[in-house]
């Protein structure tokens, strides 16, 4: 695996151990992101808080890395509309900063291709 790989792979481990490691301490401020529309905020905020954690696990061994990749693929998509809500709602989150509740989602879209490219099968060089 190549160095740039490994230091991608480094920082997609630490933003989803670290972020689900917050999910469980910081609770109450993930559930006022969620959108009204979907039922069980704390729920929510704690399922997605272990299968952070999971998928962290998952991507450190070369056995699990593409499933739990694809995993934090699907995570990372899912979250999208608490993103979208916050940034829609900016007012109501006055402790972030506007600039960068709008950066937040092209940098999703930045993670989930490193999300991809850290966590697809390594090629055989020979074929």
């Amino acid at each position: 695996m190549s160095l740039g790989r490994r230091l991608v792979l480094g920082f997609v481990f630490l933003w989803f151990f670290i972020g689900g490691i917050a999910h469980f301490f910081l609770t109450s401020m993930f559930a006022g992101i969620i959108p009204p529309i979907f039922p069980a905020h704390r729920l929510l905020v704690l399922v997605s808080g272990v299968f952070e954690l999971l998928g962290a696990a998952g991507i450190l061994w070369p056995g699990t890395r593409s499933a739990a990749g694809w995993g934090l693929v699907a995570l990372t998509i899912a979250v999208t509309p608490a993103n979208v809500f916050m940034w829609q709602h900016a007012a109501d989150y006055p402790a972030t900063p506007y600039w960068a509740l709008i950066l937040r989602l092209p940098f999703q879209a930045v993670l989930l291709l490193g999300i991809w490219w850290s966590t697809r099968p390594l090629r055989n060089r020979n074929g």
